[in-house]
């Protein structure tokens, strides 16, 4: 089941909204190049990562990812998203941020519910 609504980003080369898909199926969260250099600096992963996609046998090789904050109702959480060529949507939220900040989707509204007092308290620890 996924979610599309728009999305504030924001890191050390600015900010961009885009349309980001959430979707429980996907493990990481994902944006498009084509976005990266409006919100910030690319870093390189250590080790690339092979993903499998949905077409079975195929796989992805991964090698960039961008740290960034997001925005959902004015509510500031924190991950990286892995830089995907081709990627389909402008930005997914994938099941591994979904569960570090205890993003719920409601499909019956297709609303994203984020409990502000959760987001605070994971932000202080994380300090």
């Amino acid at each position: 089941m996924i979610i599309k609504i728009p999305v504030r980003y924001e890191g050390e080369n600015g900010e961009k909204t885009l349309y980001t898909l959430f979707d429980s199926g996907s493990t990481f969260s994902c944006i498009h190049p084509d976005f990266i250099e409006d919100i910030g600096d690319a870093q390189k992963l250590y080790r690339p990562l092979e993903v499998a996609t949905a077409n079975e046998g195929t796989y992805m090789k991964i090698e960039q990812r961008l740290m960034a904050d997001f925005y959902i109702n004015e509510i500031r959480m924190s991950d990286e998203f892995m830089i995907v060529p081709n990627l389909s949507e402008d930005a997914i939220i994938g099941a591994t941020t979904m569960q570090k900040w205890r993003i719920k989707l409601d499909f019956e509204h297709d609303t994203v519910i984020i409990d502000p007092k959760i987001a605070k308290a994971i932000l202080k620890q994380l300090k």
